[in-house]
């Protein structure tokens, strides 16, 4: 069972809706009625937002108690239980594809290219690829990184994150969950860090073009040197 599964009744609450993501998504989506894909859907509320606005929306991700979840709560919209690396046999066209949350440094070197190779065939000409990940540059110069603790019901529900073994190959990803001032579970995992030039060069061979490059969905500009996170906006050129 996946750490995510382990958390899945505290998600909401953790990690809520937030409208600065869907509006920041929502430009780049237009027109309304154009096909979405989130990549790492969880609980699916975006894809269900994006839906009420009038998209076609689908949502995959690897865990199979959020894909539950997220068909109980969004039935107007469409979800599969799969690795994101593989969304080709979807066989489907989109007009935007995204994935927040730090979803794609779970997938090591080769799963990553096969991620890039099918996105950018799923892409439709002029559509855009947007993702989330936390800033590695900064982080690969740190020997390691605690997360601030994310804390719900008045401090009841605590929710720790670190990065305990920090190396340019991999980096250790620990979690941990207090509930009642119980620890409910922990749960290590590895994460593939890249700079935001290996992200860019690893696109630009594949043939999209960079668009936009964040420090968060709220536009700030990216600075590798201090920033926490990075979101990184790719399109497909008309005509590709």
């Amino acid at each position: 069972m996946s750490l995510y599964s382990e958390f899945a009744p505290w998600y909401e609450q953790l990690f809520p809706f937030r409208e600065a993501v869907y509006l920041f998504l929502y430009e780049h989506a237009a027109p309304s009625g154009s096909s979405i894909l989130d990549a790492g859907c969880g609980p699916g509320h975006y894809c269900g937002r994006f839906q009420r606005d009038g998209f076609r929306t689908t949502g995959i991700d690897l865990d199979p108690k959020m894909i539950d979840e997220a068909k109980a709560s969004f039935p107007g919209s469409e979800f599969h239980c799969m690795n994101i690396a593989d969304l080709a046999s979807l066989r489907c066209s989109f007009r935007l594809i995204y994935s927040t949350g730090n979803v794609v440094a779970h997938l090591p070197s080769a799963r990553f290219l096969a991620l890039l190779q099918n996105v950018y065939t799923a892409l439709e000409p002029g559509g855009c690829w947007i993702f989330q990940v936390v800033n590695w540059d900064y982080i690969l110069g740190l020997a390691e990184y605690r997360f601030p603790v994310k804390t719900v019901d008045d401090g009841s529900v605590a929710f720790y994150r670190s990065y305990p073994l920090i190396s340019q190959e991999r980096v250790i990803f620990d979690v941990e969950l207090h509930s009642g001032g119980r620890k409910i579970f922990n749960e290590q995992t590895i994460l593939y860090p890249l700079t935001a030039d290996s992200y860019l060069h690893r696109h630009t061979d594949v043939g999209f073009s960079l668009s936009g490059m964040y420090a968060g969905f709220d536009k700030k500009p990216f600075n590798r040197e201090r920033d926490s996170g990075l979101v990184m906006v790719f399109k497909k050129e008309q005509g590709s």
